[in-house]
């Protein structure tokens, strides 16, 4: 009986969260966010993510506030919009990450960085893997530390995908989503590139993007999908890549410095 309620508890809070969001104006209809899983959080919290929080489900997974998700993909494509792509570096160190920050990149000009960052990228001028962004767009705060911690050094505005777990220091504008599924990345990055083009004036609608989200999507190989069944998207992803409405009012505003940061710009 026990394990009955366990299973049915999942549809029950997705039930309950849909419910919160209908009627809302979001970038797609609900669905594509909750089927995507981006909502979905960890069962870990960080003291910085918890009001970007909704509830917590009886399996212990934290779900995301997906109404503040939608906001902060608007606020992150009319920012990243107003900078030059050449100026933009989009980085994934997180295997299921990359495919949506490439996509990214080749959509909107900016320059992926997919693999292993290079200490010294963005602060040793005489590196051959030298770049100076103004602007640095984060797939996982942990896994991106790096990169994270120096575009603070060269004062470069830095956004960030972070989940319930994710510390959101050296973070300008934190978009509270679910960095570690294949689906759900590839829904924020499509997104976030369908909104820049907008914003750019290079599309007039939504119908006139031609790229569809299973482009921006990590394919998995035979074997990868055999781990990801055995074990769960984590233990696959991980064999692989060795080397809210509640509270309605909470703080939804990017962070004083990334506005002080915006004005300057």
């Amino acid at each position: 009986m026990a394990e009955k309620e366990k299973k049915e508890a999942k549809p029950e809070a997705e039930k309950e969260l849909e419910e919160q969001i209908a009627g809302k104006v979001l970038l797609v209809p609900a669905d594509k966010y909750l089927k995507s899983g981006a909502h979905i959080g960890t069962k870990f919290k960080s003291g910085e993510m918890k009001k970007y929080i909704y509830k917590k489900r009886p399996d212990g997974l934290s779900v995301l506030d997906v109404q503040t998700l939608d906001e902060r993909i608007r606020i992150a494509a009319q920012t990243i919009a107003q900078v030059p792509a050449e100026k933009i570096a989009v980085v994934s160190r997180r295997l299921y990450g990359q495919t949506p920050a490439e996509k990214f990149a080749e959509t909107t000009g900016a320059k992926p960085m997919t693999s292993r960052f290079v200490p010294g990228t963005f602060t040793n001028s005489r590196s051959k893997e030298f770049f100076e962004p103004k602007l640095v767009i984060a797939t996982e705060p942990e896994s991106d530390s790096q990169a994270i911690e120096e575009a603070s050094k060269i004062k470069a505005m830095v956004i960030a995908l972070c989940s319930t777990n994710n510390s959101t220091k050296n973070i300008d504008l934190v978009i509270p989503a679910n960095n570690k599924g294949r689906k759900s990345l590839a829904l924020v990055y499509w997104l976030l590139a369908r909104e820049v083009l907008k914003a750019k004036g290079l599309l007039a609608s939504d119908e006139q993007f031609s790229r569809s989200i299973e482009e921006f999507e990590y394919k998995l190989s035979e074997a990868e999908k055999r781990a990801e069944e055995e074990g769960g998207e984590e233990r696959g992803k991980r064999t692989f890549q060795r080397g809210g409405f509640k509270n309605q009012k909470q703080d939804r505003r990017p962070s004083r410095d990334f506005r002080r940061k915006s004005e300057r710009r």
